[in-house]
């Protein structure tokens, strides 16, 4: 096979990374600047739970795989799979080299009314986790080692980019995928991860957005640039096709739904009543919302099936996603039921359907967020509270916030796939989509 320039780019590039990290000198005990705190204020049972929360995050991102796998037709089953499963790898190394510090690095952005509001991370500030060592953070994570907290935040991540893969699966090549995604990583998600979770960011302490787990900055991220994906690269040659492996599904959604615990109680960064609550709400609102989409589809004259089920499920988590510490277990019961409709109704609108979203994600995951963070904005109880509490201002806030998340991944998302395809095109050819991204991209088949 011969193998084409940007293949020996790429292969470079990993290369000076890996060798980069030697010229650095990362510690693990740093003298005392005032920004962390002493280790005697770690508690080993936050610092338990929160291990095994980044474990189950991580195990979203091969449950995903099995999820979108199962949904392709039978010649990109592995290609799919691939898409999401490689995220671990290629974010994993871009989060130590830079990603981290954009997103929890030193504030760097504007100033109003005197006051200062970050928009990204200086990258210098723990380039290849330089200054991540093993005491707590006193702003970001003061029951945890501050490693723990980056390891744990780096599984967010990368599940975010392998989200947006289900929207042009099954026509878009590998090498280009792995471009986009690493820019998606620094120009997208590091500034949205920033100024929603950092202390300082512009989201966070201007508009006092309520986002306990991702619903912007993953769900929201990830569902607008699918839309944008899906309109870029087009819509397939053969746009119909019948699920390869619907068990494929049933145990990427079980992973899914397993792993959510972690991403959505671990948000608490402790062994605490918020984790619980968290836990709670996420079982639930799955629950409620897989319960309404089948019986929905079939008031519609649509089958009861086993592909609805997981996706209501899937629909559940994510809509509870940035409430789930915030809301009481009626308040997610009804946030998976209201979403499940809303969601549903358009995977099926007519309009939405000319675009070629393979897997729907804009409708599952994009649609999903935002009803997240509006039903957020209705019901959270505790500190800056909901409409439903007398808090008309963070709701007003959390619909601006809406709008300019929106536009900036969206808009931000086109302009990365236009440059991505002015170095290396994004589409496959016509022959290459005939014969299956499994064998034209990968040389590989299912037997």
């Amino acid at each position: 096979m011969k193998v084409g320039l940007k293949w020996i780019v790429s292969f470079s590039i990993i290369t000076l990374v890996a060798i980069g990290g030697l010229f650095w000198n990362p510690v693990t005990d740093i003298p005392d600047t005032g920004e962390f705190l002493s280790e005697d204020k770690i508690v080993g049972a936050d610092v338990a739970w929160i291990l095994a929360a980044a474990g189950l995050v991580l195990l979203m991102t091969p449950g995903l795989s099995f999820f979108y796998g199962g949904m392709v037709g039978k010649k990109n089953v592995i290609s799919t799979m691939l898409q999401s499963f490689i995220a671990l790898g290629v974010i994993s190394m871009v989060w130590v080299v830079v990603g981290f510090s954009l997103s929890f690095g030193e504030s760097l952005g504007i100033t109003i009314a005197g006051k200062h509001y970050g928009i990204i991370g200086n990258p210098l500030s723990y380039p290849f986790f330089s200054g991540v060592g093993n005491l707590p953070h006193k702003l970001m994570a003061p029951t945890i080692p501050f490693i723990l907290f980056a390891l744990f935040q780096m599984k967010f991540a990368v599940i975010t980019p392998a989200i947006i893969t289900g929207s042009f699966a099954e026509r878009v090549r590998f090498i280009s995928y792995l471009l986009f995604i690493v820019l998606f990583s620094l120009f997208i998600y590091t500034p949205l991860c920033h100024m929603v979770w950092h202390p300082d960011g512009l989201l966070n302490k201007y508009f006092g957005v309520k986002d306990f787990a991702g619903g912007t900055v993953v769900h929201m991220s990830a569902g607008f640039a699918a839309l944008a994906g899906a309109l870029v690269v087009g819509n397939r040659k053969n746009p119909h096709h019948e699920p390869s492996n619907i068990p494929y599904v049933l145990l990427g959604t079980g992973m899914l739904w397993f792993g959510w615990f972690g991403f959505n109680a671990g948000s608490a960064l402790s062994a605490s009543a918020s984790a619980a609550t968290a836990f709670g709400t996420t079982t639930i609102a799955s629950a409620s919302a897989m319960m309404t989409w089948i019986f929905f589809d079939r008031i519609n004259g649509r089958s009861v099936s086993a592909l609805g089920a997981c996706i209501g499920a899937v629909v559940g988590l994510v809509a509870i996603t940035p409430g789930c510490g915030f809301v009481s277990i009626p308040e997610s019961l009804f946030i998976g039921f209201i979403t499940a409709i809303v969601s549903n109704l358009m995977v099926n609108w007519k309009v939405l359907k000319k675009v070629d979203d393979t897997l729907d994600v804009f409708a599952c995951h994009g649609v999903g967020g935002i009803m997240g963070m509006i039903l957020t904005a209705i019901f959270a109880h505790g500190e800056k509270a909901s409409l439903l509490h007398g808090g008309i201002d963070v709701f007003l806030h959390h619909i601006a916030a809406l709008v300019l998340v929106s536009a900036f991944t969206f808009l931000g998302s086109l302009i990365l796939y236009k440059f991505t395809n002015s170095l290396i095109t994004l589409r496959v050819s016509e022959e290459s989509e005939n014969k299956g991204l499994d064998l034209s991209q990968h040389e590989e088949c299912l037997q």
